[in-house]
């Protein structure tokens, strides 16, 4: 699965801080959120790197999406994961086009697609402004 992402010279608290404040500014609210890490060592007794899942969602893109396919509400909320990686975080989120395909819910994949691709160039900025380093992938990373 094709996902946009960046990867972020912070912290996993202080990036989730930046991508609420993004997220918000393009019309998304988390409605979710799951600490996998902490849900897996409870569930299973297992340790592993940290790992958080925000359940975001944008109503006006969601309306637009369920009056075209109601299956839509499958792919409700848009997961935004954070994740530690090599020297910080990696924020990433699946490509709305991948997960709306075709000519009936293009129009609201490719406004999802653009209001992600800009919460990652904001969170990218954002970490750069408080003094961090960040690495913004350009386009989409392949995701298996």
């Amino acid at each position: 699965m094709n996902a946009l992402q960046t990867e972020l010279a912070c912290s996993i608290t202080e990036a989730e801080e930046v991508v609420r404040q993004e997220l918000a500014g393009v019309g998304f609210g988390v409605l979710t959120e799951i600490d996998v890490a902490a849900v897996l060592h409870e569930k299973l007794g297992v340790s592993r790197p940290a790992m958080k899942i925000l359940g975001a969602c944008n109503p006006q893109l969601a309306h637009r999406a369920l009056e075209v396919d109601q299956s839509v509400g499958l792919l409700l909320p848009c997961n935004i994961v954070l994740e530690a990686a090599p020297g910080g975080t990696r924020v990433s989120a699946a490509d709305p086009l991948d997960l709306m395909p075709g000519p009936a819910l293009g129009q609201v994949a490719l406004d999802a697609r653009g209001r992600l691709e800009s919460v990652m160039a904001g969170i990218a900025a954002e970490i750069e402004r408080r003094g961090a380093s960040s690495e913004v992938q350009t386009g989409l990373t392949e995701q298996v």
